[in-house]
């Protein structure tokens, strides 16, 4: 069993020595207790409960911790992808709904898997989900404290199992004052992709990791054969031809960890049963 989990971009420029330890210390309780919650469960109810609490933690951008478009308004994505059944399920930009990727997991049980907008928020008000304010004067307020405080970046977990069976999930609360109605790559293949041989989250610049087809891309290269390590180091490479903006974490079926990103620092934190690996 091993897991790994990312918030985002980390900078030096506009971020306080504060805020890089708070977001070492979150990540560090959640990884493990995200660990914790896998010995008795599967890679994919556990990936979904690790990008749950990085929802709920404003210091992160997603869920109550999300950005708010030009027009005031939050619009968030999740999705979740199960690595044995290759069953995929998102949203895409939801709003008012606190846990975006436990809607996105209700839907893995869907013929239709992936809802946007107003449908999206319909099903999450049929089961019951729990919803929160994003009044819009207030989330103006916060997001512009947010800038200061480093709030940017998706947040996302992979994971492997007692049963070697991998899982990935992804959510975002989008880049900021992005065009309303704006696609991010988080409820893509690009961003959040797994199969039986491997599985990888993105964060980054969404434009940028779809235009890579970063996550399936790295997926694909392992599944024909290349190690974690050359399959991240060629996506990379043709990501730098498009001077690409982007952070993945992965597991392979081996349990192999790997992460990389091509403008430092990915924030992340990982946890293989003996040791942690944070960001520094």
């Amino acid at each position: 069993m091993k897991i790994i989990i990312h918030g985002g971009f980390f900078s030096e420029s506009d971020q306080s020595h504060e805020v890089k330890v708070a977001k070492q210390n979150s990540l560090k309780n959640i990884t493990e207790k995200a660990y914790q919650y896998l010995e008795t469960h599967s890679a994919v109810d556990t990936v979904a409960y690790a990008v749950s609490l990085l929802e709920d933690d404003e210091l992160f951008n997603a869920g109550i911790g999300s950005q708010i478009q030009n027009d005031g308004v939050i619009r968030m994505s999740a999705a979740l992808m199960d690595g044995e059944t290759q069953k995929m399920s998102g949203v895409i930009n939801i709003q008012d709904v606190k846990n975006p990727i436990f809607v996105a997991k209700e839907l893995m049980k869907e013929n239709d898997r992936v809802l946007g907008g107003n449908g999206a928020k319909i099903y999450a008000d049929k089961n019951g989900f729990e919803n929160f304010s994003t009044e819009i004067p207030q989330r103006r307020k916060e997001y512009e404290a947010k800038l200061k405080n480093g709030g940017k970046g998706t947040v996302g977990c992979v994971a492997i199992d007692k049963n070697r069976k991998l899982a990935v999930a992804t959510s975002t609360g989008g880049k900021g004052f992005e065009i309303p109605g704006r696609i991010s790559d988080s409820a893509t293949v690009a961003g959040n992709y797994a199969n039986e041989f491997c599985a990888v989250s993105c964060t980054g610049v969404g434009e940028d990791i779809v235009s890579n087809a970063t996550s399936a891309k790295i997926v694909t290269r392992v599944t024909d054969g290349m190690s974690l390590k050359e399959a991240f180091e060629k996506t990379f490479a043709e990501l730098k031809t498009i001077d690409g903006f982007a952070g993945a974490i992965a597991i392979d079926k081996n349990g192999n960890i790997y992460h990389q990103d091509s403008y430092p620092t990915m924030v992340f934190a990982s946890f293989d049963g003996n040791e942690f690996e944070i960001f520094k």
